[in-house]
């Protein structure tokens, strides 16, 4: 009797940024292992990151609901178990995944390297040098698996088709600009970025995202000051938001979740870093180096001062200001 295709559970609950960063992985890892299944499990929102990918199906986890603490982690075991898992891909590594690991004893589980010592050691100044991106400690576990995935062919689907209102077609240059993120210490300041929209609101279309309703309130101000810049923010469903990310020619983006949606799409992403830095191994993924404009550390030796933005020195949030605009604007300018 033929032994059953494999069939791995790959876990990444949260966060956004994250969740996207398995995308580009799970599409190489399709692509070269075409006969194993895949199923992922992670937050129900997230869902719409992986509807174009060959032999992967999303198990949304109800983690304020019937999937909530040790017991409901329990009846999710037995929920995932019957779907003939054999192997487990823990690609995120927190208390509640080591729970449910217990529960998947007899099963192979492999948990991901966060390298949380290197992450120390560059936070803490000792040293300062690239560590391994978060796409390729993704890959390692799939290697530990069985299955070594190469990142360095990377395939990403057409451009989703232009049907909502107001992005009907598209007969100019798409820029995207994110200006937000989780932390004080990783946004560029407003006032400088609405310099590099208005210098781009003359010839192209200027695309700008967000989330909440402060932020809606803030693009929606923007936006109503320049005829070529349009707010997606509080208009789009999630889903939505990303067909139009697809059809963007370049996004800017701090050290956040949209860059990575971005990426993920194959678009070009330019990323902004104020007190984070990209030798974390946090920038989008397939782009070149030059695409992350960084802090001065001449001005600011400190930097970076945490991984994900929240622990700074007193006047470290005005690390990204160090970036001149027309840094940013000449960049994006070299690349459309």
């Amino acid at each position: 009797m033929p032994k059953s295709p494999e069939h791995i559970l790959v876990i990444r609950l949260s966060a956004m940024g994250d969740v996207a960063m398995t995308v580009p992985v799970l599409r190489a890892f399709t692509k070269q292992y075409p006969l194993v299944k895949l199923t992922v499990l992670t937050r129900g929102f997230f869902m719409p990151f992986f509807k174009d990918i060959a032999n992967v199906t999303v198990f949304p986890a109800d983690l304020k609901g019937k999937h909530k603490g040790v017991f409901g982690l329990y009846k999710l075991s037995k929920e995932l178990k019957a779907l003939g898992i054999t192997q487990v891909a823990d690609l995120h590594n927190v208390l509640r995944t080591n729970i449910l690991k217990t529960f998947f004893l007899g099963t192979k589980v492999v948990q991901i390297d966060k390298g949380r010592a290197e992450k120390k050691a560059l936070v803490s100044g000792e040293i300062f040098q690239q560590l391994k991106s978060t796409h390729q400690r993704y890959a390692d576990v799939f290697e530990a698996l069985g299955y070594p995935v190469d990142l360095s062919q990377p395939e990403f689907p057409e451009p989703s088709p232009l049907t909502l209102k107001g992005f009907e077609f598209k007969s100019e240059t798409w820029i995207g600009i994110a200006p937000f993120a989780a932390h004080e210490g990783k946004m560029y300041p407003l006032e400088l970025m609405k310099e590099v929209i208005a210098e781009f609101a003359e010839d192209y279309c200027v695309i700008l995202f967000g989330g909440g309703t402060e932020e809606t309130q803030i693009l929606e101000g923007i936006s109503e000051n320049f005829e070529n810049v349009t707010n997606t923010a509080g208009q789009l469903k999630f889903e939505e938001e990303l067909d139009v990310i697809s059809n963007l020619d370049v996004m800017l983006a701090m050290d956040s979740g949209n860059g990575h949606m971005a990426a993920m799409q194959g678009v070009k992403v330019v990323t902004i870093w104020g007190v984070t830095h990209p030798y974390a191994g946090f920038a989008p993924f397939n782009q070149p180096e030059d695409y992350a404009l960084v802090a001065d550390r001449t001005q600011f030796p400190l930097v970076p001062t945490s991984i994900y933005g929240n622990k700074y020195p007193e006047g470290y949030e005005k690390a990204a200001a160090s970036i001149a605009p027309q840094t940013i604007i000449e960049k994006i300018k070299a690349i459309i």
